[in-house]
């Protein structure tokens, strides 16, 4: 999918986007990583929902920075090991986490046990009055997660109990019905494609009744294929991403293995903009 960047004076003016924060830090896995989204030009070469999230809130605040230290690949202990003290450290009035979906994919993942742990960060993370935004997981059949339903629809429960116990923010994904659309999605059917970023982070913006210039993009309409071109593109996939999948987990391996968080400190954030996707 193309994907172009042009300036646009559609959207509210820099003046009008009023918004208490200055300090934003991103918590979680490759989702918050922005897989899926390459940018050869940002900070570990991909973009993703939050640097856009960072970039509309940067419009117009020139005190506002923004960190990220997300690692693809990463479970929730290990979110919370490796990341809840520096994020605690770098003092934030805004987080975001999205953790545990690694966790539900794998055999034996508890989202009443991953809630209960994300309970008790989420505590922290606003103890020191801080804005915490937590993601609940998207209703799909179109990806991988489409096969674990019923998980995912637990542990959002189970969410919306922790974000009602200290007063966070639910970025609501399991609403967003556009993330049915397969173009929504990378070519692993795991990771979001950048259309698929885009339209998340435009619902982040519009959860924390921030304005932003990210207007609804719609994807051209596929041709029809076959079954029998949808069945090669299903063997391709297991080839090239399920497979490999597998033998990391039977290695105990991850595709996070070595990474560094690509934005550690916080800083200015800089981005084109708009993204403009041609319409249908």
């Amino acid at each position: 999918m193309n994907v172009s960047d042009t300036d646009s004076t559609v959207g509210p003016k820099p003046d009008e986007r009023n918004h208490p924060w200055t300090r934003y830090v991103a918590l979680g896995d490759s989702f918050t990583e922005g897989i899926g989204d390459p940018e050869p030009d940002n900070p570990g070469g991909h973009r993703g929902w939050a640097d856009r999230v960072a970039e509309e809130l940067s419009r117009g605040h020139r005190d506002f920075a923004y960190a990220n230290l997300a690692i693809r690949g990463r479970l929730l202990q290990q979110i919370l090991d490796e990341q809840l003290g520096p994020c605690m450290d770098l003092k934030p009035d805004l987080v975001s986490i999205s953790a545990g979906g690694n966790d539900l994919i794998r055999p034996g993942g508890d989202p009443d046990s991953l809630a209960e742990k994300l309970d008790a960060a989420v505590q922290t993370l606003s103890s020191d009055g801080a804005t915490v935004v937590l993601f609940n997981g998207p209703d799909t059949v179109s990806s991988v997660l489409g096969r674990i339903r019923g998980k995912v629809a637990i542990y959002n429960e189970n969410l919306r109990t922790v974000a009602t116990r200290h007063d966070a923010v639910i970025a609501d994904m399991w609403s967003l019905r556009q993330l049915s659309n397969s173009q929504m999605w990378d070519e692993d059917r795991l990771h979001f494609s950048p259309l698929g970023h885009h339209t998340i982070a435009a619902m982040v913006l519009d959860s924390l009744n921030v304005p932003h210039n990210l207007e609804p993009l719609f994807p051209k309409p596929l041709p029809q294929r076959s079954w029998r071109e949808a069945r090669s593109g299903d063997l391709v996939w297991a080839r090239e991403y399920f497979v490999p999948w597998v033998i990391r987990r039977i290695r105990h391996q991850s595709s996070g293995d070595g990474i560094l968080p690509k934005r550690p400190t916080p800083g200015p954030v800089f981005g084109p903009a708009e993204t403009i996707l041609p319409r249908s």
